[in-house]
C-alpha cells in the first residue's frame, strides 16, 4: 500500500460527520434481524428463559468486531471483501470462495421467504407458496426506492427496523417480563440444562458469513478522501460507531423476542415445540389477539427487509468475485432467482407440515456456520496484512483476538453439526469423513495462500 499524505490528528467526535456515515450499518444489522435470527430467539427463550440472552449479548459484540473489521477493508481498499478475494486468491480457490458464499445467501433466503410468507398467512391466510411469490415481486418493487438514491433506501430499512423495534418490545411489555431476571441473564452467563443447542443455535444465527461480503460494500457508498489518513481515520471509527448503534438496537429486538417467550414458558402446561407459526397462537392464546397481529407485522418487517438485503449482499458477491456487470435491474432478477427457487422448492414441498419449516431452520442456521470460515478467514486474513491494509492493518492483539474467537466459532460448527447428525450406516460415516477432510482442506487453503501488496485505488 502507499503511504498516506498528512499526520494523524487526535480523533474529535463531531454529530454531524456521525450523521453522514448513518445508513450501511442499519442495512448490515437487518441481517442480525432476519426470521432465521428472529426463530433462533424464539427457540432460546422457550429452552433457557432469560437465562440465554447473555450468550446473544456476546455473540453481537463478536459480530460487531468482525464487521467493523470487513468495514475497514472497504473503506482502505476502496474495494468490497468479495472484489479484494478475487484480486487476491488463485482462480479455483476465488471461485470455491464465491461458490460457498452463495450457498449461504440462499440459504438465508430460503428463511427469510418462509418467515415472510408465515408473516402472510398469519395476517391476511395467504398460502405460503402465495406469500412467497409476493415476497419476489415486492423485491422488484424496493429496487425502484434504489433509484431514487441509497439515502432513500437506508431510510426506509431504518423505517422497518422501527417497525420491528415497536412490534417485539411491545409484545415483550404485554407479556410482562420480570426484568431482573432480563438483567441477570445478560450479565451472568448461564446455560440451563437442556439448552446448549439453543445457546449454540444463537451465536450460528447471529453471525452470518455473507453479511461481512454486504458490509464491506455498503461502506463504499460514503465518499472519504482516501488520500488523507485522517479522513480514513475517521470514517473507520464512524463505521464502528454506527455499526454499535445498529447492532444495539437489533440486540434489543432480540432481547424482546427472547423474553417474550421467556414469560411463556412460566406456564407449566406451555409446548417446547413452537415455530413460527405457532408462536402466533401461542401468543394469541397467552396474551390475547393483538399480540398475533404485532407479532406477525414485526416477523413481515424482518422477512421483507432481510430478503433485501440477501439480494444486495448476492449483487455485491457476484460482481465482486465474478466482475459481473449488468443493469441492476437485471442483477437483481439474478441473483432473486438464485435464492427464490429453492425457497419455493421448500414451500411446495412442505406446505402441509410446518414442523418440516422448523427442522429446515435449524438445518439452515447450521448450514449459516459451516459457510462461516469463507467469510472470516479473507476478513481476517486481509485485515491483518499491511500489504492489503498498509497502516491501516490490525495489531498482532487485534490479530489474536480475531483468530481465536474465529477458531472457537469453527470449533463450534463442528459441535452444532454432529449434535443435529444421527449416522444408521458406515457409508454416511465415510462421507461425513471425507467432506470434514475437504472442508479442513480449503480452510487452510484459504488461510495459507500468500498475499500480493494492493495498490490503493487514486
Amino acid at each position: 500500500m502507499e503511504s498516506y499524505i498528512g499526520d494523524y490528528r487526535p480523533f474529535k467526535f463531531d454529530c454531524g460527520k456521525l450523521m453522514s456515515f448513518i445508513g450501511p450499518g442499519f442495512l448490515m444489522s437487518i441481517a442480525y434481524l432476519d426470521p432465521g435470527n428472529i426463530a433462533g430467539d424464539l427457540e432460546a427463550g422457550v429452552s433457557g428463559g432469560y437465562r440465554l440472552i447473555w450468550t446473544l449479548m456476546w455473540a453481537t459484540i463478536l459480530g460487531w468486531y468482525y464487521q467493523i473489521i470487513s468495514a475497514r477493508i472497504g473503506v482502505v481498499t476502496q474495494r468490497n471483501l468479495a472484489r479484494v478475494c478475487k484480486e487476491q486468491y488463485s482462480t479455483h480457490t476465488r471461485y470455491i470462495l464465491w461458490i460457498m458464499t452463495e450457498i449461504a445467501i440462499i440459504g438465508s433466503d430460503i428463511q427469510e421467504v418462509v418467515g415472510s410468507a408465515t408473516a402472510l398467512n398469519i395476517l391476511f391466510g395467504l398460502d405460503l407458496w402465495v406469500g412467497a411469490l409476493v415476497t419476489i415481486f415486492d423485491s422488484f418493487l424496493f429496487l425502484f426506492i434504489h433509484y431514487y438514491g441509497v439515502r432513500k433506501l437506508e431510510a426506509f430499512f431504518a423505517f422497518l427496523i422501527i417497525v420491528m423495534t415497536i412490534c417485539f418490545t411491545l409484545n415483550m411489555f404485554v407479556a410482562g417480563p420480570d426484568y431482573g431476571e432480563i438483567a441477570f441473564g445478560t450479565v451472568v452467563p448461564t446455560i440451563p440444562k437442556g439448552a446448549l443447542n439453543a445457546a449454540l443455535g444463537l451465536v450460528g444465527a447471529v453471525i452470518m458469513p455473507h453479511n461481512l461480503y454486504l458490509h464491506s460494500s455498503l461502506v463504499l457508498t460514503r465518499k472519504i478522501d482516501h488520500k488523507n489518513r485522517n479522513a480514513v481515520h475517521e470514517a473507520n471509527i464512524y463505521n464502528a460507531i454506527e455499526s454499535a448503534i445498529s447492532l444495539f438496537i437489533s440486540f434489543v429486538i432480540s432481547t424482546a423476542v427472547i423474553s417474550t417467550f421467556a414469560v411463556y414458558v412460566q406456564n407449566p402446561d406451555h409446548d417446547t415445540d413452537i415455530t413460527l407459526s405457532k408462536a402466533a397462537v401461542v401468543l394469541e392464546d397467552t396474551f390475547g389477539t393483538s399480540a398475533k397481529y404485532i407479532w406477525a407485522v414485526g416477523l413481515l418487517a424482518a422477512g421483507q427487509s432481510s430478503t433485501m438485503t440477501g439480494t444486495y449482499a448476492g449483487q455485491f458477491v457476484m460482481e465482486g468475485f465474478l466482475d459481473f456487470t449488468l443493469p441492476v435491474w437485471q442483477r437483481v432478477l439474478i441473483t432473486r432467482s438464485i435464492a427464490i427457487i429453492p425457497a419455493l422448492g421448500v414451500i411446495f414441498i412442505n406446505q402441509n407440515n410446518q414442523d418440516a419449516f422448523d427442522q429446515l431452520d435449524n438445518w439452515l442456521n447450521i448450514l449459516q456456520s459451516v459457510q462461516l470460515p469463507f467469510a472470516l478467514i479473507p476478513t481476517i486474513k486481509f485485515a491483518a496484512s499491511q500489504k492489503i491494509l498498509g497502516e491501516f492493518a490490525m495489531s498482532k492483539c487485534q490479530v489474536y483476538f480475531a483468530s481465536t474467537f474465529g477458531f472457537l466459532l469453527f470449533i463450534m460448527n463442528f459441535v452444532i453439526v454432529f449434535s443435529q447428525s444421527e449416522f444408521s450406516a458406515w457409508w454416511q460415516v465415510v462421507v461425513v469423513v471425507v467432506f470434514v477432510l475437504l472442508y479442513l482442506g480449503f480452510i487452510a487453503l484459504a488461510i495459507y495462500e500468500p498475499l500480493t501488496p494492493l495498490k490503493r485505488i487514486t
